[in-house]
């Protein structure tokens, strides 16, 4: 594989590294040196991308996260983030998968998995295309919100009022920077059983603005 070589920056799986590499004779021993020049970087076992240095334009860490474990959606305070209603620096990139639960530690950052009922998992979900070169998944603001809300242990609100205080004083959101929220996205949340009681009262204050 030539120097001048402009690799995807998108995860690969070894056999379309292998491809790429060619006619080398060795590929693994090839992929082995290209990660210790950084010029490959190991997301998983059998999981790769390329590192900006390498003529890469930045990676997705949205995307990173849909290919490391799947099916899977970025959400909760890194969907928030990325939608800019959060102003907290999130550091680990989370996100939701009807499978177990599971964390990974990659030179690229931390990347976390919760697990959500399957037959929820679908609502509210968006396609983010870039360019033509990629798209990832990733919850709307309003399915966002109603992730972080079934997964957060103990978290239970007697109130519409008890909901907002949460979004405007923990999680630091102003409802104002999104004119309009999709209130149908969290009337579908809201009648699985999952903490079905807090997302009404989330869906109360959506709808009051």
């Amino acid at each position: 594989m030539a120097r001048d070589y402009t690799y995807p920056n998108i995860p690969m799986e070894m056999p379309v590294v292998r491809e790429l590499l060619g006619a080398y004779r060795s590929p693994n021993n090839k992929i082995s040196s290209m990660e210790r020049s950084g010029e490959l970087i190991r997301l998983r076992r059998g999981l790769y991308i390329a590192s900006s240095a390498s003529g890469t334009r930045e990676v997705s860490r949205e995307l990173i996260a849909n290919n490391l474990y799947g099916p899977s959606y970025v959400s909760c305070e890194s969907a928030l983030s990325y939608h800019r209603l959060n102003p907290e620096r999130v550091n680990a990139v989370v996100s939701s998968t009807f499978k177990r639960a599971k964390s990974y530690s990659t030179p690229l950052g931390e990347f976390e998995y919760i697990t959500v009922p399957e037959d929820y998992y679908s609502i509210g979900i968006e396609q983010v295309l870039v360019g033509d070169e990629y798209a990832f998944l990733i919850a709307t603001p309003e399915k966002a919100l109603c992730d972080l809300i079934i997964s957060t242990s103990g978290l239970r609100f007697q109130s519409a009022r008890a909901a907002r205080e949460y979004i405007l004083y923990d999680l630091r959101i102003d409802l104002s920077e999104r004119p309009v929220w999709d209130i149908d996205i969290v009337a579908a949340c809201a009648q699985h059983r999952r903490k079905s009681r807090e997302l009404n009262f989330l869906l109360e204050v959506l709808q009051n603005g």
